[in-house]
Order: C-alpha cells, then structure tokens, then sequence
C-alpha cells in the first residue's frame, strides 16, 4: 500500500512535469547492423551551441550603455546555452531529458533501431513495478563509434550533466556529492521508483554531462584528465575583443566565441552501453523476468559483452569508477 501511495504521488508529477527517464534494450538489437551516428551528433549540437553563443551575444542589448564589466555575462550564457541545446523557450522548462531524447529520435530516425516494449526484455514488468517504463516505452537506440547507445543517454548527459554542474558551480557541492546525488536518483524517480531499474549507464552519461558543461568555460580542472591533457584542453566559448566593433563604438568591445568545435567522442565510451555497463533491478522478480526474456533472445549473453570496454572504462574513470560502473564491469578482467 505504501508503494502504491507513492507511485500515485510520482504518477502526478510524472503527468505534469513529463522529466523521468525512459529505458533502452541494449540486448535483443545487439546484431543489427546500424550506421554510425557520431557525426550527425557532432553536427546537431555544434549547431545548437553556436545558436547559444549567438543568443547570449545578442541579450548583451545596446553596447553604449554596457559598463566595460558587463560584457560576456556567464550567466545569460548557461542560460541561452540550455535553451538552445534543448530548442526551448525557457532554460528551467529545457532541462528536460525526456524532450531531447525524443528530438533525437526524429532526427535520427534513419540511423537507429525503434523496438516496441512489448518487444523487448521489459516487457514483463507490470505498472506497479515500473509505470514510467510501462506508459514512456523505450527509447532508440544508435552506433555511436561502435557502442551501442539508447538516446535516452543524450537526456543525461546534458540534462542530468547540468544538475551535477549546478551542483558544483552554485551549490557549493564537490563532484563526489554530485555523483552521490546521482546515485540518489537512480534509486528513486529516474530508476527503481519509477521503472524499477537502476541504470549505471545513466550515471556514466551524467558524469561526462558534467565534464561537459564544466568545459564550456573550463571553471574546474577535468578530473578525467592528467596534467599534460589538462594543457591542452580547451574551453568551448572564450570572451574575445571585437575588433571592428570596438574600433566603431572606440572602446573595448567583447562576446562570446567559439573556441573548440563539440566532439561527443570526447566523451563516449563502451560504459554508456548497457551491454557492458549492466542494470541493476529493484527486486529478484523483476531481474528474472528481464534474465528469462534475455535468454530467449540468445541463450549465451553474458555480461559485460566487450570485456574490454569495461578494462577501458575503469581506467578512464579511475577514482570515479565505482560511483558509475557496474560490479560485473568494475571487476571484468582480460581473457
């Protein structure tokens, strides 16, 4: 009773504020042949942040009647760079994982495989053991350099990836309270609570959001990165002199500028495919139902299907692994 009392609290949220998560089948599409969607990625979101830069430099108003300290104001670029990311009006109503990941599927409908729930290795959960799974269905899933990715990670990694960075930048949280929060949320309204699945793929995704947003202007040193990658890494947008503009208006002139083209592969790695990075389930009923539909599909899948991914990925994410790593990844050996 207690449960049930609780998903009709979530149901209502879930009605009006439409942000949970959906899943992916990362098992019965593992064979099918799909192009690789990197680049079309790459071009859609180099695309929407450079509408972000222009939207910020645009809100900068009438240059005569800007102080010399009010050019490149950060905030109206987070800002802009939200709504843009996620083609909304408002940055609070963009933060929407859900919303892009549906864009993307539209956008990406030549390059990624559709299965209907009913078709896939959820499809025995009922509503009281996941009703956002049940009502959402699953999202697409694409080749992304060779991993086999849902759209839904897009949704993490620029929505979830801004609530961690918010968490840093204003918040004054440390990264490993950011990916505690994380966790958090897997075992409630993004996982077991309301799909009954906790995704560590998800965590992977949310992590490298934050690295993302935390490179727009580079504020904080990539944990993920040594001393001679940090020398050489580069934020997305820096404050520049407008020459011309300045010479018209004689004085200084500055806005925002591209600095470093968006490359998704800075990011991407087998850990975002649930393949390898596996799911954990809220209780032994619904993992067997899911184990049983997983052996119908091919009786010899194990966990993780590209060791290597998961060696890759724990030396990659170090520290941080066990925060966004299955155990059977975590611990995956050679041989």
């Amino acid at each position: 009773m207690k449960k049930l009392f609780s998903l009709l609290i979530l149901f209502s949220i879930f009605v009006f504020q439409g942000s949970f998560a959906a899943e992916i089948d990362s098992v019965t599409p593992r064979n099918i042949d799909l192009d690789n969607s990197l680049e079309s990625i790459n071009t859609i979101f180099e695309q929407r942040m450079q509408e972000g830069i222009e939207k910020a430099n645009a809100k900068q108003g009438d240059i005569a009647d800007i102080g010399k300290t009010e050019f490149c104001d950060e905030e109206i670029l987070y800002t802009e760079m939200r709504k843009a990311i996620f083609q909304s009006f408002t940055a609070s109503w963009g933060l929407k994982g859900y919303d892009l990941d549906k864009q993307l599927r539209i956008l990406l409908a030549k390059q990624s495989f559709s299965l209907p729930l009913n078709g896939s290795i959820y499809r025995d959960i009922n509503y009281l053991e996941g009703f956002s799974l049940k009502m959402k269905g699953l999202s697409d899933v694409v080749n992304i350099d060779d991993h086999l990715i849902g759209l839904d990670k897009m949704g993490h990694f620029f929505s979830e990836g801004w609530q961690y960075f918010e968490l840093t930048q204003y918040k004054e949280q440390n990264i490993d309270q950011a990916l505690k929060w994380g966790e958090e949320q897997e075992t409630g309204k993004f996982g077991y609570t309301t799909t009954g699945i906790y995704s560590f793929a998800d965590l992977v995704a949310n992590f490298n959001g934050w690295r993302f947003w935390n490179k727009l202007l580079l504020k904080e040193h990539d944990p993920l990165k040594g001393t001679i990658s940090s020398f050489f890494n580069k934020p997305y947008v820096t404050c520049e002199t407008q020459i011309i503009a300045s010479i018209k208006n004689k004085r200084i002139v500055k806005a925002w500028e591209e600095n470093t083209q968006f490359d998704l592969l800075e990011y991407v790695d087998g850990a975002w495919d649930e393949g390898n990075n596996r799911n954990n389930y809220e209780d032994p009923i619904i993992e067997e139902k899911v184990s049983s539909r997983i052996n119908n599909v091919d009786s010899h899948f194990t966990f993780p299907v590209l060791a290597e991914d998961c060696l890759t990925a724990q030396e990659k994410y170090g520290y941080y692994a066990k925060h966004v790593l299955h155990p059977s990844c975590l611990t995956a050996t050679k041989g």
